[in-house]
Parts: structure tokens; sequence; C-alpha cells
């Protein structure tokens, strides 16, 4: 059986991590592949329930994503934005018309009281998206960022509104504790079939460590035969999207590529299998397999559907690769 017939579970935070999960979904049958979704930064705002990564996941997949900005739709109108500026409203997170509906839609369902899952499905579902993607919980969990003013922000605060400018010195994810897995999360880990686990190329800190810090995932993934890879976000010192780099200076880490093998590796001790980096971080390969990490070098930088293709079918060799050792 190979990596293209064994089932895979992907682990993805925004816009980096959605490019390879939209790759990974062209090279394998919608019954192969599950994708689950941070929610730690989902958040609740004008009284709708807002969940980034999930939509950003779910709009690439369904091929309506703004292909400029990685997020949002495509062919947005902002009237309702603009009207709500006008009465003096809180507008510093964009919300797009397309888009409000998709918030809309949520909310009311959720408030029927379905769960996020369920509702995510049935979203997908309506925008003829064949492939699984869920969120990590059903459960509310909330990425909080901690400042060196001393002063503690929601994520969303962080990210969008003080748009990453404050300097960091941690983070932590409340809910947490309490939080499972959503049940389709816990039966893609529990598949006998599972061929490879693939961290997406999405921040470490605050897209992937919710997901993996949920329930025991970390023992589940070790215990099971299938590769874990990561795919770094990091190509020659510099984050493609978002804050990881800075954030990774803030917290007096190296923002390399090996900086992100050495976090996986020390932060969940026998969980990481190999890592995939950038040609341009070839010369860091050797140190990555020091640590006792495989790694492979390709083109990882994703500006075409043909990259995130091609680097789907990459990753996937690699794991087949990495099975038969």
């Amino acid at each position: 059986m190979t990596a293209a017939t064994k089932s895979c579970l992907a682990i993805t935070g925004g816009v980096g991590g959605a490019k390879l999960a939209l790759g990974l979904s062209r090279q394998l049958q919608p019954e192969k592949l599950t994708i689950v979704a941070n929610t730690g930064d989902d958040f609740e705002h004008l009284g709708l329930d807002i969940c980034p990564d999930l939509d950003t996941v779910m709009y690439t997949l369904a091929n309506l994503s703004d292909k400029d900005s990685g997020w949002g739709q495509a062919d947005e109108t902002w009237q309702f934005l603009a009207a709500l500026g006008q009465l003096g409203g809180d507008t510093w997170f964009s919300l797009g018309d397309k888009d409000l509906a998709t918030h809309v839609v949520r909310t009311r369902e959720r408030a029927k009281g379905k769960s996020l899952s369920v509702v995510t499905r049935e979203l997908c579902s309506a925008l003829n998206i064949e492939h699984s993607l869920v969120p990590m919980s059903d459960d509310p969990v909330a990425t909080l960022i901690h400042c060196q003013s001393g002063e503690v922000l929601a994520f969303q605060h962080y990210f969008v509104r003080d748009q990453c400018q404050p300097a960091i010195n941690g983070y932590s994810f409340s809910g947490i504790g309490s939080a499972s897995r959503c049940s389709e999360f816990t039966r893609a880990l529990q598949d006998p079939e599972l061929g490879s686990i693939i961290l997406c190329p999405s921040n470490p800190f605050v897209s992937v460590a919710p997901v993996l810090d949920i329930d025991d995932t970390v023992d589940m993934m070790v215990q099971q035969s299938a590769p874990v890879i990561a795919v770094s976000p990091i190509v020659a010192g510099v984050a493609l999207k978002g804050p990881a780099a800075k954030m990774m200076a803030e917290l007096k880490m190296p923002s390399t590529a090996l900086g992100v093998a050495e976090y996986y590796v020390d932060r969940y001790p026998g969980l990481l299998d190999a890592i995939v980096l950038d040609i341009a971080d070839a010369k860091q390969a050797t140190a990555v397999e020091a640590l006792g990490v495989q790694a492979l070098v390709v083109k990882t930088v994703m500006t075409s559907l043909q990259d995130r293709e091609q680097l789907a079918a990459d990753v996937l060799k690699f794991a087949e690769r990495l099975s038969l050792v």
C-alpha cells in the first residue's frame, strides 16, 4: 500500500497550512485525507462565532479564497463594514459581505445546539468540499499572547488589532485542559491505515501547538506507526505568512528552520520523525538530522497550484520512504 492509498492526517493553521492542505486534497481521495484545523484563535465578534483558520482552509478547499491575501473570499465587498464604521461600530476585524454569511450561519446553527464539527461539516457540504475538514475540538480553547509589557492579549487582538506589534514572552491556551478532540480527529488518529501525519507549514506556537496539546493527542501520534512530518513555515529566516519569525526572536529562539525542528523536538519529545526544509535552508539539514530527525530538502514556497500539488506529492512520497525504514 503506497502513501497515496494510505490515509493522511494533516494539522493546519491558516494561510500557509491551507496551501498544503489544498495540495494534499489534490493528491488524495476524500476518504483518505482528514484535515484538522486549529480553533485556538476562534472568538466571538459582533455577536458572531468567528473561526479564522477553519474558514481560511474551507475557502481554500472550495476555491473561494482571495488568492492575494490568502484569507477571506475572492471578489469580496465591504459595504457592511463601511456602514458599521459610519455608525461608530468596531471595525478593526475585517468582515467582508460574503464572509459575513458564513459567520451568521455558523452562529445561528450553533445557537440551535449543534457542535462546531457538525456545523463545519454542513458548511463544507454546502460549498461542495468533499474532503474532511474538522475543528480540533468542539470545546472552546482561546490562545492568549503574553506580552513583555505584562499585558495578556486575546490572539486576534494581538494578531489583527495590534498587527503583531507587541513584543511577547510567551503564550498559553485557555481551556485546553478541559477540551477534548472532536470525534473525527480521534477516528483519524486511530485509523489502522494511517500512512502519514503532516504538520503543515503553520505557526508552530499558536497554530500547531493548540492542536497537539488537546487531550492525549501527542501520545496517540507517537504510538501510531505513521511518521510525523513537519513542514517548516520558516524559509531563509523569514515566515512567509504571519508572525512566527518575530515570535521566535522574541522568545530567544533562532528564527530558522532548524529552530522550528528544535522547538518540536524539545516541546514534544519523540513526536517528530522528519521535517521538510526549503532548498534555501539546505545547509541546515545536517544539523536537523543531528537532532534525530530526518530532513527532506525540496521547494516548499508555494506560489502556484502546481507548487501546492508538488509539495504535497513530495511529502507523501517522503512519508512512504520513512514507513519502509
